[in-house]
């Protein structure tokens, strides 16, 4: 992902570039580019590149070899970052190996641990030495979604209740969770809604929340917060959007203009929603 942060410079995540485990260590290794979010300045290029570097950044000007780009590593797949519109956090989603999925607080030089630690937890080094490392806020299993879709904090007023909770989901599960962070600790994680095959969330002008879907729609976040969900554990891994019944907004809703896209990757969609 690429996107413009709230000081005007491009941030831009990347994977570790590897096969399964990280063999070739990217992710530890902040001499390459892969495995970190990187943030440049593309309004004043020097040193002959098409870009600057911030005066601000970690590694400017380091005599260590590490690559100037990089803002934070110790990262695995990071699948959609975002930035609080209120605060200027900046959450990310990294997608996990073989067991956990993350979310994690992305701040300047932090090393946040893949390929030793996966998740919460030790992966491939014998002493798991966490020293250094900055663990994710939260994390679930492959018992719950097996491919994270890192989302947005609510900062919308169409749905009473949600301000403040960042909504994020799962590619395979298709779950919208709100997860509620009061700066410490997670204090609540609760199942919203569904949408088949989530790939993506963005925000308009007003804070309102939009889910690109591999089904070919983007749907728009409105409507009362639901109430009385079950547990997650309760919950189906998968479920399949069917018009109106259930319809996770509102039982008026219809989606247009939708557009799928054949191929393995998680493509673009478009859609708009109307009331009937």
């Amino acid at each position: 992902q690429l996107r413009f942060g709230p000081d005007d410079y491009l941030y831009i995540a990347m994977g570790d570039g590897g096969s399964g485990g990280d063999p070739q260590g990217n992710g530890q290794d902040p001499s390459t580019l892969l495995g970190a979010i990187l943030r440049i300045d593309v309004d004043n290029p020097e040193n002959g590149m098409n870009y600057g570097i911030p005066a601000d950044n970690p590694f400017k000007d380091n005599q260590q070899g590490y690559r100037e780009e990089i803002f934070a590593y110790g990262l695995r797949n990071p699948w959609r970052f975002s930035f609080d519109s209120q605060t200027g956090e900046l959450w990310a989603g990294d997608v996990g190996q073989n067991q956990y999925e993350e979310i994690d607080l992305i701040e300047s030089g932090k090393n946040y641990g893949w390929n030793i630690m996966e998740g919460m937890h030790c992966y491939s080094s014998s002493s798991c030495d966490q020293s250094g490392l900055t663990l994710p806020i939260y994390e679930y299993t492959h018992d719950t979604g097996i491919s994270i879709t890192g989302g947005v904090v609510y900062r919308g007023t169409s749905v009473s209740g949600l301000g403040g909770y960042y909504l994020y989901s799962d590619y395979g599960a298709g779950n919208v969770w709100g997860l509620e962070y009061d700066g410490q600790t997670v204090t609540s994680n609760r199942v919203l809604f569904s949408v088949s095959s989530p790939t993506a969330f963005g925000t308009d002008s007003n804070g309102e929340v939009y889910i690109c879907s591999f089904d070919g729609n983007i749907y728009k976040v409105t409507g009362a917060l639901p109430t009385g969900l079950p547990s997650q554990g309760a919950l189906p891994r998968r479920f399949q959007l069917h018009q109106n019944y259930p319809n996770p907004f509102n039982p008026a809703a219809v989606p247009i203009a939708g557009r799928r896209e054949k191929g393995g990757h998680r493509p673009h969609a478009a859609c708009l929603w109307r009331d009937q």
